[in-house]
């Protein structure tokens, strides 16, 4: 399975929501959001659906032979998806800009200072 984007991020950002937690096995997700649009799989990712504690129904996909996490898509917002940095080819030029959700993240969790915080979802 593989996948391009043909638009730069929008938004680069560390996410400790609980869900986040669990995938990037208790630290904070890096990802990017894209447009939907801007976004071309080849195969077909497998996918779970919950409901995050935004109350947003969130679909993430994941590939379906190494169950590597790829995409998150929320019904709160239909025009980006977020992608999980650790499958980009070169992720080498990403830097995060914010952390989100750190009234989640555990006591001990670094939340840079040079970072714009929120402690839920950004507006």
């Amino acid at each position: 399975m593989r996948y391009t984007l043909s638009a730069e991020p929008v938004a680069t950002r560390l996410c400790w929501c609980r869900d986040c937690q669990y995938w990037a096995l208790g630290n904070a997700a890096v990802n990017i959001m894209v447009p939907r649009a801007a976004v071309e799989v080849t195969g077909t990712p497998r996918r779970f659906e919950s409901v995050a504690d935004s109350g947003n129904r969130m679909t993430r996909s994941f590939c379906g032979e190494c169950g590597t996490q790829l995409f998150s898509a929320s019904s709160g917002n239909l025009e980006y998806m977020v992608v999980r940095v650790g499958t980009l080819d070169d992720a080498s030029g990403i830097r995060p800009t914010m952390a989100i959700w750190t009234g989640s993240a555990p006591p001990w969790a670094h939340i840079d200072p040079a970072l714009q915080a929120f402690p839920r979802q950004p507006g």
